[in-house]
This record gives C-alpha cells, sequence and structure tokens, in this order.
C-alpha cells in the first residue's frame, strides 16, 4: 500500500500518532518534554533505529526515534531510522513526523527529508500476495512537519524512490512460476505506459518475442532458454526528453526469473531464493518507474534480457558453443554461469546505440558474496571516471558498493580452444573473470560499469529499510546517477 506523504508546519490535529528525533547525545538533555524516567526504564538510549512508543504530553502516543550521535546523523541513518519507525507505527493509519527538527544545521536537510520519506515507506513493506491472512499494516499517511519547497520536493521524490523499490520488490518476491518472461515483459509495458497507475509521462518501449529475438541474433538469450518450455522476452524501454538530449545513458539489467542451473543443476537448498535472480531486470525497471516522474534532460534506455533457466530435453549442454549478438563464440562449460550470456546479449545491443555511458545490474557470480559479504555490491568497469561517478551515487542513495579490479591477464582464463571464450574461468576470482567475460561485448570506447549484487539483492531478515525477501537494491543508486549524471570524459 503507497504511503501519502506530505509537508505541514505544524502537527495535524487529525494525526494517529507523533514522532520526535532524538540524538544519544541529546538524552541528558530530556528533550521534547517526554517522561525520560520512564524512557530510561525502558531501555531507550536514542541510538540508532532505536524507536520506543510512550504517551506524550497531551497523552496521545508519540514515537521517539534514536538518531545515534549527532554528529554522525546522515541521510543513510535518517532512512534506517525511520524504517524502524515505519514498523513501530503500522497500527496507526496518520503519522506526523518532527524528525528532521533533530537534524544538524550543517546536513543537507532536502536530502534528509528525501531519505525520511524513503525510510518510511520502505520500512512499511511487506510482499503479502500469496498470503491468506497477511499481517495488517494500517500506515497510509505520513506529514512532515517543516517548511520550504526545497523539501516539499524532496519528499515528492523520495516518496517516488520508495515506491519504485516496492515495485521492483514485488517483483523480485513474485515465485518463478509465476512471474514468468512473459508476464514480467507484461509488467515492464503496464509501467511504461501508466497502466498500472503510476505517474509522469509513457514511456517508449518494445518487447520482442522469440521470433524477433531469433531474428535479431540474441544467441546468449536463446541459448539459456533452450530448456525452458517458456518463451523468452527482450525489453527495451527508453525515455527521451522532450527538448534536446543533454546525454545518453544506457542500463542493462539481468532477467533471469528462476534459475535451476541448468543442466549444471544447483542443490535444492541452492535453487531456494532463486527467483531473485532477475533482481537486475527490476532494479532497471524500477528506476524507469522514477525516469517518468523526474523526466531528467537526458536519454535513458534500458535493456533487459530476460528468461528462467531449466532443463528441458533440449537444454544447452555443457561443451555446446553459442553465438552472441556481435559475432563472438562462447563455449558454455558450466549452465549455472547463465546470466553472462544473456547480458553478453544485451550489453551487444546497447552498444550498437553508441550511449555515452552503460551501466549494467546483476546477480552473477557466489564470489562476489564471498568476497563482500550479502550487503556490499561488487562495482568493476573499464572506465575510472565512470566507475567514479557510479560510486559516488552509491555513496550518496545509501546503497554500498565496492570496487574491484578487471586484471587483464586473468583474461587468458577464459580462452577456449573450441570459441572466441569460454563462459568460466579458473576456479578463483570467479567475480573477476565474470567482469572480464562482460567487458568483451562492450563496445571499444563506451564507459561501462558492472554491478554484482548477488549479495545484497536479497535479505533473510529485516535489516535497515530492507523486508525479508528481495531489496529493490540498486534503484536508489541509479535514480541518483541519472539525476547527476553528465557524459564521462575521455
Amino acid at each position: 500500500m503507497a504511503i501519502s506523504v506530505t509537508l505541514a508546519r505544524t502537527v495535524p490535529a487529525g494525526a494517529d500518532v507523533t514522532a520526535v528525533g532524538v540524538c544519544s547525545d541529546q538524552v541528558d538533555a530530556e528533550p521534547g518534554g517526554l517522561d525520560w524516567e520512564l524512557l530510561r526504564g525502558l531501555g531507550f538510549e536514542g541510538k540508532a533505529a532505536q524507536v520506543q512508543l510512550v504517551a506524550g504530553p497531551e497523552g496521545g502516543p508519540v514515537a521517539v526515534v534514536g538518531l545515534g550521535p549527532s554528529a554522525e546523523v546522515t541521510p543513510a541513518v535518517i532512512r534506517r531510522s525511520s524504517a524502524s519507525l515505519a514498523r513501530a507505527a503500522r497500527r496507526y493509519r496518520w503519522l506526523a513526523s518532527s524528525l528532521l527538527d533533530a537534524v544538524a544545521d550543517d546536513i543537507d536537510i532536502p536530502a534528509a527529508a528525501q531519505a525520511h520519506a524513503e525510510g518510511v515507506a520502505l520500512g512499511s513493506y511487506s510482499y503479502d500476495a500469496f498470503k491468506s491472512d497477511p499481517e495488517p499494516n494500517s500506515l497510509a499517511k505520513l506529514t512532515v512537519i517543516g517548511a520550504g519547497g526545497k523539501v516539499r520536493e524532496a519528499l515528492k521524490l523520495g516518496s517516488a524512490v520508495a515506491g519504485a523499490v516496492c515495485f521492483a520488490r514485488d517483483l523480485v518476491n513474485e515465485p518463478g512460476g509465476s512471474l514468468t518472461p512473459e508476464k514480467l515483459a507484461a509488467a515492464a509495458r503496464q509501467m511504461a505506459t501508466g497502466a498500472d497507475g503510476s505517474d509522469g509521462a509513457e514511456l517508449e518501449i518494445q518487447v520482442w518475442e522469440r521470433d524477433e529475438i531469433v531474428e535479431s541474433g540474441l544467441g546468449g538469450l536463446l541459448g539459456v532458454n533452450r530448456g525452458s518450455t517458456q518463451p523468452p522476452r527482450f525489453v527495451e524501454i527508453t525515455w527521451r526528453p522532450p527538448e534536446a538530449e543533454e546525454g545518453f545513458l544506457a542500463l542493462v539489467g539481468k532477467g533471469i526469473t528462476f534459475d535451476s542451473g541448468g543442466l549444471s543443476i544447483k542443490t535444492a537448498t541452492g535453487m531456494e531464493t532463486m527467483k531473485m535472480d532477475m533482481s537486475g531486470a527490476a532494479a532497471v525497471l524500477g528506476t524507469m518507474r522514477v525516469v517518468k516522474t523526474l523526466a531528467p534532460p537526458i536519454r535513458v534506455t534500458g535493456y533487459i534480457p530476460v528468461t528462467d533457466n531449466m532443463l528441458g530435453g533440449d537444454a544447452t549442454r555443457p561443451g555446446d558453443i553459442l553465438t552472441i549478438r556481435n559475432g563472438k563464440t562462447v563455449e558454455v562449460l558450466n549452465t549455472d554461469a547463465e546470466g553472462r550470456l544473456i547480458l553478453a546479449d544485451a550489453l551487444s545491443l546497447a552498444s550498437e546505440a553508441r550511449p555515452d555511458a552503460i551501466v549494467d545490474l546483476a546477480t552473477l557470480t557466489g564470489a562476489c558474496m564471498v568476497a563482500l559479504g550479502t550487503k556490499v555490491a561488487g562495482l568493476m568497469g573499464n572506465h575510472d571516471g565512470w566507475i567514479g561517478a557510479v560510486d559516488a551515487a552509491a555513496d550518496r542513495a545509501g546503497e554500498r558498493v565496492w570496487r574491484l579490479p578487471l586484471p587483464a591477464d586473468y583474461r587468458k582464463q577464459l580462452d577456449s580452444p573450441a570459441a572466441d571464450l569460454k563462459n568460466i574461468g579458473d576456479r578463483w576470482g570467479g567475480t573477476l573473470t565474470a567482469g572480464l567475460f562482460l567487458q568483451e561485448f562492450v563496445a571499444e570506447g563506451i564507459p561501462w560499469a558492472h554491478l554484482d549484487i548477488a549479495g545484497p539483492a536479497w535479505t533473510d531478515s529485516v535489516d535497515g529499510e530492507s523486508a525479508k525477501g528481495g531489496t529493490g537494491f540498486g534503484v536508489r543508486l541509479l535514480v541518483d546517477l541519472i539525476r547527476n549524471f553528465s557524459p564521462p570524459e575521455g
């Protein structure tokens, strides 16, 4: 359920619960006229994301929200604490929040307001589509106490971004037997045209079916799809500014709606969460949903190859050779390294359009999770300036990435005696050789960045602003990247 976000100068009379922010180093000053003896007795210390509901001075419920040390309050802390607030206030309909009053003057207030709106909306999220008796969540309205046009616009942006993240989460959380390639493409079309109720101008969208995919020479996508009874799709979705373009950014998202591993089959445990293997595609579609509202002065095109990876009678066999869109041939030695095969086609198509830069997102390698854990994405690419721009966008958006190298001497691991390259390298450095594989399909001279989001795309527990399941990782990063985009130099 979407949350309505408004701005007011004072607490509305109809609000069901109010929220105040308290920093841990301000607790001794006992701000807000609250019952601090009770709060201390309940263990409230003002730690970041700590929330305690108490009776206010006038008898109504007050949610006291900890923000941690005042010198360490950032938009990321505000987002996380706001999510905790939303969970604590879920049985109330209308929340009025003066949390921004606790933010120091040297903090970017619009950025804090955006994070506040995002956190409340994301903390309210749950996926209940298949539950017969879902846990009730009454929170429907947030009124932020403050003033100023910039704050109002920031709240609007935060609400739009959070809605897009939740849209992406819904796609990721839907089971693979329900979210087929056809249904994912239909969801993209509904979003692009506004048939799903999303705001903003319509986007251009093309959905290629099997015959068009064959005619277009997308051999990687077709090879992965061979074992499936579900036909593949390829989605190309574009925003064009009404005035002259100030740049052109291409987004590529991996869309494996379910990954069994193919003939190189996964374990039963390894398949349990493989409905999330289209998280890159979901992030791109979620981002395009915000682009409709933002209407940036740059062209943005999403390239999304979509299939599942199954074990049918004609599934691609280890040793088979596929021809990718750009003409390069690939010997498939492990059918569970399938994401890079469909991304190869998408990167080739994106390169043909000659964008100023490309960024792809993919739940690509378990090796990245071994290296960076489940909360940090790997960042690789071919252009230092562009990688730096993606890194900076991630930092501003509160989505963690870590730069990894693409060592040129590792490329020989992909040499094949039968084709131009093989789809896996040696045992070690699998994230890096996967990145080197993708680089083969980016045209020379185009700045490109690759985000391996295998870890942060999913969480097994409530974690900050993320609910259990799909996180929608990458949407906030990409939205910030688009808002601050300029064509990379060199």
